[in-house]
Protein backbone atom coordinates (compact mmCIF):
# COMPACT_ATOMS: atom_id res chain seq x y z
CA UNK A 1 0.00 0.00 0.00
CA UNK A 2 1.20 3.57 -0.70
CA UNK A 3 2.49 5.25 2.41
CA UNK A 4 4.15 8.30 3.91
CA UNK A 5 7.37 7.75 5.81
CA UNK A 6 8.60 10.31 8.33
CA UNK A 7 11.99 9.56 9.88
CA UNK A 8 13.73 11.54 12.64
CA UNK A 9 11.93 14.78 11.76
CA UNK A 10 13.42 17.66 13.75
CA UNK A 11 12.43 21.30 13.38
CA UNK A 12 13.01 24.58 15.22
CA UNK A 13 11.86 28.04 14.20
CA UNK A 14 14.67 30.25 12.94
CA UNK A 15 15.87 32.85 15.40
CA UNK A 16 14.01 31.46 18.42
CA UNK A 17 15.89 28.25 19.11
CA UNK A 18 12.53 26.77 20.11
CA UNK A 19 12.37 23.11 19.07
CA UNK A 20 8.89 22.22 17.83
CA UNK A 21 9.59 18.63 16.74
CA UNK A 22 12.47 16.36 17.69
CA UNK A 23 13.22 12.96 16.12
CA UNK A 24 9.62 12.32 15.06
CA UNK A 25 9.15 9.06 13.14
CA UNK A 26 5.80 7.93 11.71
CA UNK A 27 4.57 5.49 9.06
CA UNK A 28 1.23 6.57 7.54
CA UNK A 29 -0.92 4.62 5.09
CA UNK A 30 -2.21 6.99 2.40
CA UNK A 31 -5.68 5.39 2.63
CA UNK A 32 -6.08 6.41 6.28
CA UNK A 33 -8.31 9.24 7.49
CA UNK A 34 -6.29 10.95 10.19
CA UNK A 35 -7.17 13.59 12.73
CA UNK A 36 -4.34 15.87 13.91
CA UNK A 37 -4.80 16.82 17.58
CA UNK A 38 -2.81 19.11 19.88
CA UNK A 39 -3.06 22.22 21.98
CA UNK A 40 -2.85 25.63 20.31
CA UNK A 41 0.73 26.60 19.52
CA UNK A 42 1.88 22.98 19.68
CA UNK A 43 2.67 22.92 15.91
CA UNK A 44 -0.28 21.40 14.00
CA UNK A 45 -0.16 23.83 11.08
CA UNK A 46 3.66 23.75 11.21
CA UNK A 47 3.52 19.96 10.84
CA UNK A 48 1.36 20.32 7.71
CA UNK A 49 3.75 22.94 6.30
CA UNK A 50 6.68 20.60 6.89
CA UNK A 51 4.93 17.92 4.86
CA UNK A 52 4.41 20.51 2.14
CA UNK A 53 8.13 21.30 2.18
CA UNK A 54 7.67 24.96 3.16
CA UNK A 55 10.27 24.88 5.96
CA UNK A 56 13.78 23.49 6.20
CA UNK A 57 14.13 20.57 8.60
CA UNK A 58 16.40 17.69 9.45
CA UNK A 59 15.31 14.11 8.98
CA UNK A 60 13.43 12.61 6.06
CA UNK A 61 9.89 12.79 4.65
CA UNK A 62 9.03 10.46 1.75
CA UNK A 63 5.57 10.03 0.23
CA UNK A 64 3.97 8.01 -2.55
CA UNK A 65 1.53 10.84 -3.29
CA UNK A 66 1.53 14.61 -3.72
CA UNK A 67 0.44 16.72 -0.77
CA UNK A 68 -2.44 19.15 -1.32
CA UNK A 69 -3.38 21.81 1.27
CA UNK A 70 -6.77 23.21 2.28
CA UNK A 71 -7.82 26.01 2.34
CA UNK A 72 -6.71 27.12 -1.12
CA UNK A 73 -5.74 30.71 -1.73
CA UNK A 74 -8.40 32.28 -3.95
CA UNK A 75 -6.65 34.88 -6.09
CA UNK A 76 -9.69 36.25 -7.93
CA UNK A 77 -12.66 36.06 -5.54
CA UNK A 78 -14.75 38.34 -7.77
CA UNK A 79 -14.89 35.56 -10.38
CA UNK A 80 -17.72 33.04 -10.59
CA UNK A 81 -17.18 29.99 -8.39
CA UNK A 82 -16.69 27.73 -11.44
CA UNK A 83 -13.94 30.01 -12.78
CA UNK A 84 -12.29 30.03 -9.35
CA UNK A 85 -12.34 26.22 -9.41
CA UNK A 86 -10.77 26.11 -12.87
CA UNK A 87 -8.10 28.56 -11.72
CA UNK A 88 -7.16 26.23 -8.89
CA UNK A 89 -7.48 22.98 -10.88
CA UNK A 90 -7.47 23.55 -14.65
CA UNK A 91 -8.23 19.88 -15.33
CA UNK A 92 -11.50 19.86 -13.41
CA UNK A 93 -14.48 18.24 -15.13
CA UNK A 94 -17.71 20.13 -14.50
CA UNK A 95 -19.85 16.99 -14.19
CA UNK A 96 -17.49 15.59 -11.54
CA UNK A 97 -17.46 18.92 -9.76
CA UNK A 98 -21.27 19.02 -9.69
CA UNK A 99 -21.35 15.45 -8.38
CA UNK A 100 -19.11 16.39 -5.45
CA UNK A 101 -21.19 19.50 -4.74
CA UNK A 102 -24.28 17.29 -4.62
CA UNK A 103 -22.62 15.14 -1.97
CA UNK A 104 -21.94 18.35 -0.07
CA UNK A 105 -25.60 19.40 -0.41
CA UNK A 106 -24.74 22.50 -2.40
CA UNK A 107 -26.91 23.57 -5.34
CA UNK A 108 -25.00 23.76 -8.61
CA UNK A 109 -26.42 27.23 -9.35
CA UNK A 110 -23.79 28.50 -6.87
CA UNK A 111 -21.16 27.88 -9.57
CA UNK A 112 -22.43 30.95 -11.42
CA UNK A 113 -22.27 33.23 -8.38
CA UNK A 114 -19.16 35.34 -7.64
CA UNK A 115 -17.11 33.43 -5.11
CA UNK A 116 -16.92 36.32 -2.62
CA UNK A 117 -20.72 36.56 -2.52
CA UNK A 118 -21.10 33.01 -1.30
CA UNK A 119 -21.44 32.27 2.41
CA UNK A 120 -18.40 30.91 4.31
CA UNK A 121 -20.04 27.48 4.31
CA UNK A 122 -20.63 27.54 0.56
CA UNK A 123 -17.05 28.65 -0.06
CA UNK A 124 -15.72 25.83 2.13
CA UNK A 125 -17.78 23.21 0.29
CA UNK A 126 -16.61 24.42 -3.13
CA UNK A 127 -12.95 24.37 -2.10
CA UNK A 128 -13.32 20.90 -0.54
CA UNK A 129 -14.92 19.56 -3.73
CA UNK A 130 -11.94 20.85 -5.74
CA UNK A 131 -9.55 19.32 -3.24
CA UNK A 132 -10.96 15.81 -3.52
CA UNK A 133 -11.07 15.86 -7.32
CA UNK A 134 -7.32 16.20 -7.71
CA UNK A 135 -5.78 12.78 -8.51
CA UNK A 136 -2.89 11.06 -6.71
CA UNK A 137 -3.00 13.42 -3.74
CA UNK A 138 -2.84 13.08 0.01
CA UNK A 139 -4.85 15.92 1.51
CA UNK A 140 -3.91 18.24 4.36
CA UNK A 141 -7.15 19.83 5.57
CA UNK A 142 -6.63 22.68 8.04
CA UNK A 143 -9.71 23.62 10.11
CA UNK A 144 -12.48 23.46 7.48
CA UNK A 145 -15.27 23.76 10.07
CA UNK A 146 -14.49 27.24 11.39
CA UNK A 147 -17.44 29.59 10.86
CA UNK A 148 -19.64 26.75 9.57
CA UNK A 149 -23.09 26.40 11.10
CA UNK A 150 -24.08 23.12 12.77
CA UNK A 151 -25.89 21.72 9.72
CA UNK A 152 -22.94 22.45 7.42
CA UNK A 153 -20.55 20.80 9.87
CA UNK A 154 -22.60 17.62 9.79
CA UNK A 155 -22.69 17.70 5.98
CA UNK A 156 -18.92 18.24 5.73
CA UNK A 157 -18.17 15.47 8.24
CA UNK A 158 -20.37 13.03 6.29
CA UNK A 159 -18.60 14.01 3.09
CA UNK A 160 -15.17 13.49 4.65
CA UNK A 161 -16.27 10.12 6.00
CA UNK A 162 -16.85 8.97 2.39
CA UNK A 163 -13.29 9.93 1.44
CA UNK A 164 -9.87 8.47 2.19
CA UNK A 165 -6.32 9.75 2.33
CA UNK A 166 -6.21 12.91 4.42
CA UNK A 167 -5.03 14.56 7.61
CA UNK A 168 -7.73 16.73 9.19
CA UNK A 169 -7.15 19.50 11.71
CA UNK A 170 -10.42 20.29 13.45
CA UNK A 171 -11.38 21.28 16.97
CA UNK A 172 -14.92 19.97 16.63
CA UNK A 173 -15.14 16.70 18.57
CA UNK A 174 -18.25 15.50 16.75
CA UNK A 175 -16.72 16.13 13.31
CA UNK A 176 -13.56 14.23 14.26
CA UNK A 177 -15.53 11.29 15.60
CA UNK A 178 -17.64 11.12 12.44
CA UNK A 179 -14.88 10.98 9.86
CA UNK A 180 -11.45 9.78 11.09
CA UNK A 181 -10.00 6.33 11.72
CA UNK A 182 -6.54 7.28 13.04
CA UNK A 183 -5.17 10.03 15.28
CA UNK A 184 -1.84 11.86 15.27
CA UNK A 185 -1.49 13.63 18.61
CA UNK A 186 1.14 16.31 19.19
CA UNK A 187 1.75 15.93 22.91
CA UNK A 188 4.03 17.83 25.27
CA UNK A 189 7.02 15.58 24.63
CA UNK A 190 6.21 13.35 21.69
CA UNK A 191 4.16 12.90 18.53
CA UNK A 192 2.12 9.71 18.62
CA UNK A 193 0.00 7.77 16.16
CA UNK A 194 -2.85 5.44 17.09
CA UNK A 195 -5.87 3.82 15.50
CA UNK A 196 -9.35 5.13 16.31
CA UNK A 197 -11.32 8.38 16.43
CA UNK A 198 -11.12 11.32 18.84
CA UNK A 199 -13.21 9.69 21.57
CA UNK A 200 -11.15 6.49 21.63
CA UNK A 201 -7.95 8.56 21.65
CA UNK A 202 -9.24 10.62 24.58
CA UNK A 203 -10.16 7.49 26.57
CA UNK A 204 -6.69 6.01 25.93
CA UNK A 205 -5.02 9.31 26.80
CA UNK A 206 -6.95 9.67 30.06
CA UNK A 207 -6.20 6.09 31.06
CA UNK A 208 -2.50 6.51 30.40
CA UNK A 209 -2.37 9.86 32.19
CA UNK A 210 -4.09 8.34 35.23
CA UNK A 211 -1.61 5.46 35.27
CA UNK A 212 1.33 7.85 35.03
CA UNK A 213 -0.06 10.03 37.81
CA UNK A 214 -0.26 6.98 40.10
CA UNK A 215 3.31 6.04 39.18
CA UNK A 216 4.40 9.62 39.79
CA UNK A 217 2.87 9.60 43.28
CA UNK A 218 4.84 6.43 44.02
CA UNK A 219 7.96 8.17 42.71
CA UNK A 220 7.50 11.17 45.00
CA UNK A 221 7.00 8.91 48.03
CA UNK A 222 10.14 6.95 47.16
CA UNK A 223 12.14 10.15 46.66
CA UNK A 224 10.93 11.46 50.02
CA UNK A 225 11.93 8.20 51.72
CA UNK A 226 15.36 8.24 50.08
CA UNK A 227 15.94 11.86 51.03
CA UNK A 228 15.05 11.20 54.64
CA UNK A 229 17.27 8.14 54.70
CA UNK A 230 20.17 10.05 53.11
CA UNK A 231 19.68 12.92 55.58
CA UNK A 232 19.64 10.54 58.54
CA UNK A 233 22.70 8.62 57.38
CA UNK A 234 24.59 11.87 56.76
CA UNK A 235 23.73 13.03 60.27
CA UNK A 236 25.05 9.78 61.72
CA UNK A 237 28.26 10.20 59.74
CA UNK A 238 28.70 13.77 60.96
CA UNK A 239 28.04 12.72 64.54
CA UNK A 240 30.57 9.89 64.32
CA UNK A 241 33.17 12.19 62.73
CA UNK A 242 32.75 14.72 65.54
CA UNK A 243 33.24 11.96 68.09
CA UNK A 244 36.94 11.85 67.07
CA UNK A 245 37.38 15.23 68.74
CA UNK A 246 35.33 14.56 71.90
CA UNK A 247 36.65 14.42 75.49
CA UNK A 248 38.70 11.50 76.74
CA UNK A 249 40.77 8.87 74.95
CA UNK A 250 39.28 7.64 71.66
CA UNK A 251 40.39 5.43 68.78
CA UNK A 252 40.34 8.12 66.11
CA UNK A 253 41.35 5.67 63.36
CA UNK A 254 38.42 3.36 64.11
CA UNK A 255 35.94 6.22 64.38
CA UNK A 256 37.27 7.87 61.22
CA UNK A 257 36.93 4.58 59.34
CA UNK A 258 33.37 4.23 60.62
CA UNK A 259 32.52 7.83 59.64
CA UNK A 260 33.94 7.32 56.17
CA UNK A 261 31.89 4.14 55.78
CA UNK A 262 28.70 5.96 56.80
CA UNK A 263 29.50 8.81 54.41
CA UNK A 264 29.90 6.31 51.55
CA UNK A 265 26.53 4.82 52.48
CA UNK A 266 25.00 8.30 52.43
CA UNK A 267 26.51 8.94 49.00
CA UNK A 268 25.24 5.61 47.71
CA UNK A 269 21.73 6.40 48.95
CA UNK A 270 21.94 9.84 47.37
CA UNK A 271 23.09 8.23 44.12
CA UNK A 272 20.14 5.82 44.26
CA UNK A 273 17.85 8.79 44.78
CA UNK A 274 19.17 10.61 41.70
CA UNK A 275 18.98 7.44 39.66
CA UNK A 276 15.32 6.96 40.67
CA UNK A 277 14.56 10.54 39.67
CA UNK A 278 16.28 10.11 36.29
CA UNK A 279 14.48 6.84 35.58
CA UNK A 280 11.07 8.29 36.38
CA UNK A 281 11.53 11.86 35.15
CA UNK A 282 9.91 11.14 31.78
CA UNK A 283 6.66 9.85 33.24
CA UNK A 284 4.71 13.11 33.25
CA UNK A 285 6.03 14.62 30.05
CA UNK A 286 2.94 13.85 27.99
CA UNK A 287 0.32 14.63 30.62
CA UNK A 288 -1.68 17.68 29.63
CA UNK A 289 -2.15 19.72 32.80
CA UNK A 290 -5.47 21.46 32.18
CA UNK A 291 -5.93 24.05 34.90
CA UNK A 292 -9.27 25.45 35.97
CA UNK A 293 -10.32 28.80 34.56
CA UNK A 294 -12.02 31.42 36.73
CA UNK A 295 -14.39 34.31 36.18
CA UNK A 296 -16.06 36.68 38.63
CA UNK A 297 -19.30 37.91 37.00
CA UNK A 298 -21.22 40.89 38.29
CA UNK A 299 -24.75 40.25 39.49
CA UNK A 300 -27.36 42.70 38.27
CA UNK A 301 -29.90 44.01 40.78
CA UNK A 302 -32.75 43.44 38.34
CA UNK A 303 -33.50 39.99 36.96
CA UNK A 304 -34.01 40.98 33.33
CA UNK A 305 -31.01 42.37 31.44
CA UNK A 306 -32.30 42.41 27.85
CA UNK A 307 -35.69 42.04 26.19
CA UNK A 308 -36.73 42.11 22.52
CA UNK A 309 -40.22 41.92 21.02
CA UNK A 310 -40.94 41.64 17.29
CA UNK A 311 -37.33 42.60 16.61
CA UNK A 312 -36.23 42.93 12.98
CA UNK A 313 -32.78 43.78 11.58
CA UNK A 314 -32.23 45.26 8.13
CA UNK A 315 -29.27 45.89 5.84
CA UNK A 316 -29.77 48.27 2.91
CA UNK A 317 -33.57 47.86 3.11
CA UNK A 318 -33.18 44.08 3.10
CA UNK A 319 -34.70 42.29 6.08
CA UNK A 320 -32.19 39.86 7.62
CA UNK A 321 -34.70 38.54 10.13
CA UNK A 322 -37.94 39.76 11.67
CA UNK A 323 -40.34 39.01 14.49
CA UNK A 324 -37.72 37.80 16.98
CA UNK A 325 -38.79 37.63 20.64
CA UNK A 326 -36.41 36.81 23.49
CA UNK A 327 -35.13 37.92 26.87
CA UNK A 328 -31.87 37.50 28.78
CA UNK A 329 -32.14 37.16 32.54
CA UNK A 330 -29.60 36.74 35.33
CA UNK A 331 -27.97 33.32 35.14
CA UNK A 332 -29.07 32.56 31.58
CA UNK A 333 -26.59 30.68 29.42
CA UNK A 334 -28.18 31.40 26.08
CA UNK A 335 -27.06 29.92 22.75
CA UNK A 336 -27.90 32.05 19.71
CA UNK A 337 -28.61 29.58 16.92
CA UNK A 338 -29.16 29.96 13.19
CA UNK A 339 -27.64 29.34 9.78
CA UNK A 340 -24.74 31.39 8.45
CA UNK A 341 -25.95 34.78 7.29
CA UNK A 342 -29.15 34.80 9.36
CA UNK A 343 -28.08 37.81 11.42
CA UNK A 344 -26.56 36.33 14.59
CA UNK A 345 -23.49 38.58 14.59
CA UNK A 346 -25.67 41.60 13.80
CA UNK A 347 -27.81 40.88 16.85
CA UNK A 348 -24.67 40.44 18.98
CA UNK A 349 -23.42 43.86 17.81
CA UNK A 350 -26.80 45.46 18.52
CA UNK A 351 -26.74 44.11 22.07
CA UNK A 352 -23.16 45.31 22.49
CA UNK A 353 -24.19 48.82 21.51
CA UNK A 354 -23.08 49.21 17.91
CA UNK A 355 -25.30 51.09 15.50
CA UNK A 356 -27.51 48.53 13.73
CA UNK A 357 -30.64 49.31 11.72
CA UNK A 358 -33.54 47.60 13.49
CA UNK A 359 -37.26 47.90 14.13
CA UNK A 360 -39.47 46.54 16.88
CA UNK A 361 -38.91 46.80 20.61
CA UNK A 362 -35.41 46.35 22.00
CA UNK A 363 -34.57 47.11 25.62
CA UNK A 364 -31.20 46.78 27.34
CA UNK A 365 -30.68 47.74 30.96
CA UNK A 366 -27.59 49.72 31.95
CA UNK A 367 -25.22 46.80 32.23
CA UNK A 368 -21.52 46.13 31.76
CA UNK A 369 -20.82 43.82 28.82
CA UNK A 370 -17.66 41.84 28.04
CA UNK A 371 -17.51 41.18 24.30
CA UNK A 372 -15.47 38.61 22.35
CA UNK A 373 -15.80 39.17 18.57
CA UNK A 374 -15.30 36.60 15.84
CA UNK A 375 -12.30 38.33 14.30
CA UNK A 376 -8.80 37.80 15.66
CA UNK A 377 -6.92 39.70 12.98
CA UNK A 378 -6.89 43.09 14.72
CA UNK A 379 -4.70 41.81 17.57
CA UNK A 380 -1.19 43.23 17.90
CA UNK A 381 1.34 44.30 20.54
CA UNK A 382 2.65 42.37 23.53
CA UNK A 383 0.56 40.64 26.16
CA UNK A 384 1.40 43.48 28.56
CA UNK A 385 0.22 46.09 26.07
CA UNK A 386 -3.01 44.22 25.42
CA UNK A 387 -3.75 43.97 29.16
CA UNK A 388 -3.07 47.70 29.50
CA UNK A 389 -5.34 48.62 26.59
CA UNK A 390 -8.09 46.43 28.05
CA UNK A 391 -7.46 47.91 31.51
CA UNK A 392 -7.25 44.55 33.25
CA UNK A 393 -4.70 43.36 35.80
CA UNK A 394 -1.61 42.20 33.89
CA UNK A 395 -0.69 39.43 36.33
CA UNK A 396 -4.24 38.05 36.28
CA UNK A 397 -4.32 38.23 32.48
CA UNK A 398 -1.03 36.35 32.14
CA UNK A 399 -2.19 33.77 34.67
CA UNK A 400 -5.36 33.23 32.65
CA UNK A 401 -3.38 32.77 29.43
CA UNK A 402 -1.09 30.29 31.18
CA UNK A 403 -4.12 28.33 32.39
CA UNK A 404 -5.23 28.26 28.75
CA UNK A 405 -1.96 26.53 27.84
CA UNK A 406 -0.11 29.59 26.45
CA UNK A 407 3.47 29.17 27.64
CA UNK A 408 5.21 32.00 29.48
CA UNK A 409 7.92 32.32 26.83
CA UNK A 410 5.19 33.64 24.50
CA UNK A 411 4.39 36.63 26.68
CA UNK A 412 7.14 38.86 25.28
CA UNK A 413 6.26 38.13 21.67
CA UNK A 414 3.93 40.22 19.52
CA UNK A 415 0.43 38.81 19.71
CA UNK A 416 0.18 39.13 15.91
CA UNK A 417 2.75 36.29 15.71
CA UNK A 418 0.64 33.95 17.84
CA UNK A 419 -1.20 31.03 16.28
CA UNK A 420 -4.87 31.66 15.49
CA UNK A 421 -5.90 29.56 18.48
CA UNK A 422 -3.60 31.49 20.81
CA UNK A 423 -5.03 34.77 19.51
CA UNK A 424 -8.54 33.58 20.33
CA UNK A 425 -7.31 32.68 23.80
CA UNK A 426 -6.01 36.24 24.21
CA UNK A 427 -9.54 37.52 23.53
CA UNK A 428 -11.15 35.00 25.87
CA UNK A 429 -8.59 35.51 28.65
CA UNK A 430 -9.16 39.26 28.44
CA UNK A 431 -12.90 38.73 28.73
CA UNK A 432 -12.51 36.44 31.74
CA UNK A 433 -10.45 39.12 33.49
CA UNK A 434 -13.30 41.59 33.11
CA UNK A 435 -16.11 41.69 35.65
CA UNK A 436 -19.33 42.02 33.68
CA UNK A 437 -23.07 41.50 33.96
CA UNK A 438 -23.24 39.87 30.53
CA UNK A 439 -20.58 37.97 28.58
CA UNK A 440 -21.20 38.26 24.86
CA UNK A 441 -19.12 35.74 22.88
CA UNK A 442 -19.33 35.41 19.10
CA UNK A 443 -18.01 31.95 18.08
CA UNK A 444 -15.56 31.63 21.00
CA UNK A 445 -14.37 28.13 20.06
CA UNK A 446 -13.10 28.96 16.57
CA UNK A 447 -9.42 27.91 16.36
CA UNK A 448 -9.47 26.73 20.02
CA UNK A 449 -8.07 23.25 20.78
CA UNK A 450 -10.37 20.55 22.15
CA UNK A 451 -8.75 20.48 25.60
CA UNK A 452 -9.60 24.15 26.02
CA UNK A 453 -13.20 23.41 24.94
CA UNK A 454 -13.56 21.37 28.12
CA UNK A 455 -11.96 24.12 30.20
CA UNK A 456 -14.44 26.68 28.92
CA UNK A 457 -17.39 24.33 29.44
CA UNK A 458 -16.35 23.70 33.05
CA UNK A 459 -15.84 27.43 33.64
CA UNK A 460 -19.35 28.34 32.46
CA UNK A 461 -21.02 25.50 34.36
CA UNK A 462 -19.10 26.13 37.62
CA UNK A 463 -19.32 29.93 37.75
CA UNK A 464 -22.62 30.36 35.88
CA UNK A 465 -21.99 33.78 34.32
CA UNK A 466 -24.86 35.31 32.39
CA UNK A 467 -23.76 34.66 28.83
CA UNK A 468 -25.09 34.90 25.30
CA UNK A 469 -22.97 33.07 22.77
CA UNK A 470 -22.89 32.07 19.12
CA UNK A 471 -21.36 28.66 18.61
CA UNK A 472 -21.76 25.77 16.15
CA UNK A 473 -20.12 23.06 18.27
CA UNK A 474 -23.05 20.75 19.03
CA UNK A 475 -21.38 19.21 22.10
CA UNK A 476 -20.63 22.62 23.59
CA UNK A 477 -24.21 23.83 23.15
CA UNK A 478 -25.59 20.63 24.64
CA UNK A 479 -23.30 20.80 27.68
CA UNK A 480 -23.54 24.53 28.39
CA UNK A 481 -26.74 26.18 27.16
CA UNK A 482 -29.73 26.59 29.46
CA UNK A 483 -31.80 28.23 26.72
CA UNK A 484 -31.71 28.69 22.96
CA UNK A 485 -32.58 31.73 20.89
CA UNK A 486 -33.25 30.58 17.34
CA UNK A 487 -33.13 32.92 14.35
CA UNK A 488 -34.77 31.81 11.12
CA UNK A 489 -33.14 33.25 8.00
CA UNK A 490 -35.60 35.18 5.82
Amino acid sequence: MPHISIQNLTFAHNGTGETIFENVSLQIDTAWKLGLIGRNGRGKTTFLNLLLGKFEYSGKIAADANFEYFPYEVKNPDNAALDVARGIYPGIEQWQFERELGLLELDTHSLCIPFNRLSPGEQTKILLAILFLKPNTFLLIDEPTNHLDSKSRITVSRYLNRQTGFILVSHDRVVLDNCIDHVISINKAAVELQKGNFSSWQVNKNNRDNFERIENEKLHKEIKRLKNSARQTSAWADKTEKAKYGNGPVDKGFIGHKAAKLMRQAKNIESRQHKAVEEKSGLLKNIETVRDLKVIPLKYVKNKLIEARNLSIRYDDKVIFYGLNFSIENGDRAALIGKNGCGKSSLIKLIYGEKINYSGDFYRNTIKISYVPQSIFHLKGTVREYAGNLDVDEALFKSMLYRFGVQKDQFDKDVSDFSDGQKKKVLLAGSLCEQAHLYLWDEPLNFIDVLSHSQIEDLIINYNPTILFVEHDVSFIKNVATKKIIIERQ
